[in-house]
Parts: C-alpha cells; sequence; structure tokens
C-alpha cells in the first residue's frame, strides 16, 4: 500500500509540476507578447539633426530624449527630477557637487564616466553652425573638476542658482563615440550612442526615425521593444493616420479636429496648456533691414523698426483675442510676456495688449510714417498648428492698420530657422518653448543682448539689445532668494516688453491623441517622447 501512495504522489507531483511549467510557458509567451508590441507615432515636426547638441529646438529635443539622458529631467509639469545626476548641491555661492548615477551604460556597453559628462557639457556651446546653440545652458561655466569616479565639482564664473536647470539639461555624450564628430556621423547613428530608453536604428529624413528598445536602460523601461517616428507635417494627414490605424498616437492634433476625435470611442485625447510663447520678432537693431520698404515699395536708407513707437503700433495692430478665439479655436491664451501666469518672473502689469488701431494710426504718424511702410513677413509652416496661417493672419492685421505688406513668405521650419539664426528677415513669427520654473532661461535666451562668449541671447535673431534690461537679469540670475529674484525677472520682463523688444502673441494649448491601448502624460513642454508614452494596463 505504501508503495502505491508513494507511486500516486509521485505522479501527482509530476502533474502539477507539468501544469505549473505550461503555465510558466503561457505567461512568459503572453508576457513576451506584450512587451514585443511596436509603437508608431506621427509628429509634425522633424530633427534637423541626430545630434543632440546640434540645436534646442523643440523638435530636436524630442527625438534627441528617446535617445540620449540628461543630468537631470523634467516631468510633464516642468519640474526637475534627478536624471543621471542623483544629487545636487551649491556647497558654496560658485561652487556645485554633482553626484553621478551609478552603473549607467551606454547603448555600446560601454559605462558612463564623469568623463562623458565632462565632455559633453565642454562641447554644447561649441557645436558649428547651431541654430539654437546649448551656449545659454553652459555660460555659467568656469571650471570642472573630477573629485572621484561618481563626484564633479563645477566652479561657475559667479553665482548660477538655477545652474541645473540649465547645464543639467544638456545631453550627455560618450566621448569615444562622439569626441571629433561630424552631423553626418550622428545622422547615420555611428556617433548617436546615449544612454536612453531607446537605440538608433535608423533616421530617414522626411520620412521617419526608427529606435529599438534599450532593454539594459537604467530607468522605468519602455513598454515597446521598438518605436517609429513618422514625420507628417499636414494635420489632417496626420489624424487620417491616426484614425485608419497607421500610428498609435499623433502629436499638434488641430484644434478643429480635437472635438471631433473627442466623440470617438477608439481614440484618447491628451491636452495641456503650454509655457510656448509665439512672438513675432522685429529686426530693431539694423539701420537697413532686408526686407523693408517704403510704402511705394522702394528699399529704405533707415529701418523704421528701431523705433518703439513703430513696433508698439505693430503689436496693438494685432487682434490677440480673435486669434485665439477663432483661429486656433480657444486652443491659445493671448500673451504679453515671456512666459504665462504661474512660472516665476510673471509680472501683472504686463497683460496681453489690446487691439488698439487708432492709437497704432497715432505712433506711426509721431515716428514719422502717416502713409505707413511695407514689410515682408516670414514664418514656419510646420512647426506649430496654424504656423503659416497665422502668419497671413498677422499680414491682414498690419495691411488693415495701414501698413503695406509686401507679402508674407512661409517655409519648413528646418530651412526657416537655420535662416532665421543668420538675421535673414525683417518680421518673423517663431516661438521659445519655456523649460524651466521661472522666466530667467527665456529671457536670457530670446531678449538679453546677443554674445557668443557670455553665452547671452542665444536665440536672438533679431538681436534686441538693451542695457538696463541685461543689467536686471544679470542680478536675477545671481540671486538666490527667490523672491528677490522673481522680483527682479519681473521689472526686467517689464523693461524689455514694454520696449517691444518682441511683439507676443499667444501661449498655445495642445493637444495629443491616440488609440484605445496607449496613455499619454500631456506635458507643459509640448514633447512627444518615449517618456510620456505607456501601454494602457
Amino acid at each position: 500500500m505504501t508503495g502505491h501512495k508513494e507511486n500516486r504522489i509521485m505522479i501527482e507531483a509530476t502533474r502539477r509540476a507539468g501544469l505549473t511549467m505550461a503555465l510558466a510557458a503561457a505567461l512568459c509567451a503572453a508576457t513576451a507578447t506584450a512587451t514585443a508590441r511596436p509603437l508608431t507615432i506621427a509628429v509634425a515636426a522633424e530633427p534637423s539633426s541626430m545630434d543632440p547638441l546640434f540645436s534646442r529646438t523643440g523638435n530636436n529635443q524630442a527625438a534627441a530624449e528617446n535617445i540620449f539622458d540628461r543630468l537631470v529631467s523634467t516631468d510633464e509639469n516642468m519640474q526637475v527630477q534627478p536624471g543621471l545626476a542623483v544629487s545636487w548641491k551649491a556647497v558654496t555661492p560658485d561652487t556645485w557637487e554633482i553626484k553621478l548615477r551609478q552603473g549607467v551604460k551606454f547603448h555600446d556597453g560601454t559605462p558612463l564616466t564623469p568623463d562623458d559628462v565632462v565632455f559633453s557639457l565642454q562641447r554644447a556651446g561649441t557645436v558649428a553652425n547651431s541654430p539654437a546653440p546649448f551656449t545659454g545652458a553652459v555660460r555659467g561655466i568656469e571650471k570642472i573638476e573630477i573629485a572621484d569616479s561618481e563626484t564633479l565639482r563645477i566652479h561657475t564664473k559667479g553665482p548660477v542658482p538655477d545652474f541645473m536647470e540649465q547645464a543639467g539639461l544638456v545631453y550627455i555624450l560618450a566621448r569615444h563615440a562622439a569626441d571629433g564628430k561630424k552631423n553626418e556621423d550622428f545622422n547615420r547613428g555611428t556617433a548617436a550612442i546615449g544612454t536612453g530608453p531607446y537605440k538608433f536604428k535608423q533616421w530617414q529624413p522626411g520620412d521617419r526615425l526608427e529606435l529599438v528598445r534599450n532593454d539594459a536602460y537604467w530607468g522605468r523601461k519602455p513598454d515597446f521593444e521598438t518605436l517609429t517616428i513618422r514625420y507628417i507635417s499636414n494635420g489632417a494627414t496626420r489624424v487620417s493616420a491616426l484614425l485608419s490605424g497607421t500610428v498609435d498616437l499623433i502629436d499638434s492634433v488641430p484644434p478643429t479636429d480635437a472635438a471631433k476625435l473627442k466623440t470617438n470611442p477608439a481614440i484618447s485625447v491628451f491636452s495641456s496648456p503650454s509655457a510656448r510663447l509665439i512672438y513675432l520678432a522685429l529686426d530693431s537693431a539694423r539701420d537697413r533691414s532686408p526686407f523693408i520698404t517704403d510704402a511705394a515699395g522702394k528699399p529704405m536708407s533707415v529701418n523704421p523698426l528701431k523705433d518703439v513707437r513703430v513696433r508698439q503700433a505693430i503689436s496693438a495692430l494685432i487682434m490677440r483675442e480673435p486669434l485665439t478665439a477663432r483661429m486656433l479655436s480657444g486652443a491659445g491664451v493671448p500673451a504679453g510676456q515671456m512666459v504665462p501666469e504661474g512660472l516665476g518672473g510673471y509680472s501683472p502689469a504686463l497683460p496681453a495688449p489690446k487691439y488698439d488701431p487708432a492709437a497704432a494710426k497715432s505712433l506711426l504718424a509721431a515716428a514719422g510714417y502717416p502713409n505707413g511702410f511695407g514689410i515682408t513677413i516670414h514664418t514656419s509652416n510646420d512647426r506649430f498648428f496654424g504656423d503659416s496661417e497665422i502668419g497671413q493672419a498677422m499680414g491682414q492685421m498690419l495691411a488693415r492698420g495701414g501698413i503695406k505688406v509686401n507679402g508674407v513668405v512661409t517655409q519648413p521650419y528646418n530651412i526657416y530657422a537655420g535662416a532665421a539664426a543668420k538675421q535673414t528677415y525683417s518680421a518673423f513669427i517663431f516661438s521659445y518653448g519655456n523649460s524651466t520654473s521661472d522666466s530667467a532661461n527665456g529671457l536670457t535666451n530670446v531678449l538679453a543682448t546677443f554674445d557668443a562668449e557670455k553665452g547671452t541671447g542665444a536665440f536672438n535673431r533679431s538681436r534686441y539689445s538693451n542695457p538696463r534690461f541685461d543689467s536686471l537679469l544679470a542680478q536675477a540670475s545671481s540671486q538666490f532668494d527667490t523672491a528677490q529674484r522673481d522680483a527682479l525677472l519681473r521689472q526686467a520682463a517689464e523693461t524689455a516688453f514694454n520696449d517691444v523688444a518682441v511683439v507676443p502673441l499667444y501661449f498655445p494649448v495642445v493637444e495629443w491623441a491616440a488609440r484605445k491601448g496607449i496613455t499619454f502624460k500631456a506635458n507643459k513642454l509640448e514633447r512627444t517622447s518615449a517618456q510620456y508614452i505607456e501601454e494602457k494596463k
């Protein structure tokens, strides 16, 4: 009897073991199926390079942050989080100590070292022909020391309270892969070796970027084995691709389509107010401007845009409320300054300017242009929703106010941005995406006097300059006391925007749409990258 009992026990144990193994195999197969899912997204704007330090424009950064990491990252509300740095502190007002994350490896298996960080910070301000350089992010660095295998000590040229919100956002490259390499090396992938959640596979400019999951990623593993980013500049075509199932997620949903998509049970729509300022830049620095003529269309020997009264008149001719309410279907907030309410440096004394054609007419007459003058407006046609249409609307508004609009020229962003950086235009629509908790970075990059050595005015494409503004901004930038820093930033903003350094237009409300099964973290940075996309469990 005992032998029969033991046999039955052995048979039952074997049966259970077999069931357990079968169940485990089924679970593994199910897991493999779930994690092997590919993801295809469609975005409106294509990057100009795979070199993550080539340009700070949003389209370039949205691609870069899939492949590369930074010392710090920012969440959907622009709050700083640890990245490749796990901690940091100012040990003196002009010395920062940074502890690096241990065990991080580049995509080729090489360990991350402090030397890679030093190389990246030094390279950030020296990339040739950058249309939007990182010089502003590293302008405060005086010297970098490697204290040990996990510690950097960075000496700044003076107190830099927001140092980690500046230099911390520089992408970290592998020295052995990137040193001495050019754009084409990054674009073919040989130098595009990062520590990020995805590895570079191939980039077909004008079509798509293909990435493969980095299974050794130090952070949260992506839910998707592959990520394909398609570049579709036309909004209607992006929406069609989503509805057909060709893509899983799209960005820059046209406001006119968002309402319809919200009623579709197969689609989820995600929205967020943006911290991006859309503005009209005016060539206020040069004595002669290339696209300025007299009212008869002849070139002028003087530049009327240098006169603040002319700039004020142009601002007064813009109908911001109808622009955001009608043309953008409510997906925008009229702007009067660099940052929206809620960010540091916001000034209640700078509301969005009101439409006032009578005041504009008086200002133009006082400046010596009672019959107006001629101007050409330039804009991109694929950077943000309605950019080309907004350019046309600007032209109509200025023409209605007595300024002769010789033309409105729209171009693909990759061409347009490079030309704007070379001061090719007289009046042009651009944007700046605020990515930190206050206005200091925006004011420094867009409005501060251009100085390549100091790293200020990196995006000051109109070369505006105001010594009082620069002085107030410099004081604010070295102030550790939050209240005093905020007060100085407000004063700086009031000085620049009352002088119409640029003509603020609006802050957009941005929307994404995804097929069911995909969830997205709508973010104020307007980024469409892996860190914000998850598979809905």
